[in-house]
């Protein structure tokens, strides 16, 4: 019988996290995949590797940083399989419309400009090979400084130095096109 308490309280413990943390993580997800609908599948799939050790679990402040790691694994996982690679088309889609990444809740003044800029930043983001992806997404849009984020993938310190400088090059590279196609001639 307190067996049975013990797991129906874990599982309700599991469920609390789950429900304060689905919606930062599939934002992470989104930031590192570009797409809602593999976001979807990066979180549900990092929860449910998550779920199947949540028994085992010591330390709880342990937890986000075993989530993350689970997430960019799973991320870089799917991008290796043969159906998921990405293939070049004479014209690109519409952008992808949905969750709002950056919901600042001040209203509608500036309001375009910060969906003009993230978009933009999305768009950039979708041409840095994965696993710098990740490494930006981590350092810069979850806040992690250089050995969490070491710790989230599984690499030393000077990994994710130079994966973090090569991706802020591609996307200065990427953006300063974009930017140059932005501005008015003349």
């Amino acid at each position: 019988m307190d067996q049975a308490d013990g797991s129906a309280d874990s599982e309700q413990a599991f469920a609390d996290y789950f429900r304060a943390r689905r919606d930062a993580v599939r934002r992470s997800a989104y930031l590192m995949c570009g797409d809602w609908h593999r976001a979807d599948d990066l979180a549900q799939t990092a929860f449910v590797r998550l779920h199947r050790k949540w028994h085992s679990i010591r330390d709880p402040a342990a937890v986000d940083a075993y989530l993350r790691r689970t997430l960019v694994r799973a991320m870089i996982d799917e991008t290796r399989r043969p159906w998921r690679r990405e293939r070049a088309v004479a014209e690109t889609p519409e952008p992808a419309r949905g969750y709002d990444v950056w919901d600042t809740g001040s209203g509608a003044a500036g309001h375009a400009d910060t969906v003009a800029t993230r978009h933009t930043l999305v768009d950039a983001l979708r041409l840095v090979p994965p696993r710098q992806r990740a490494v930006l997404v981590l350092r810069f849009l979850d806040g992690l400084d250089v050995a969490a984020t070491a710790a989230a993938l599984g690499c030393r310190e000077g990994t994710v130095k130079s994966q973090c400088s090569a991706g802020l090059a591609t996307l200065r590279t990427v953006l300063g096109s974009t930017l140059d196609d932005l501005r008015p001639a003349g």
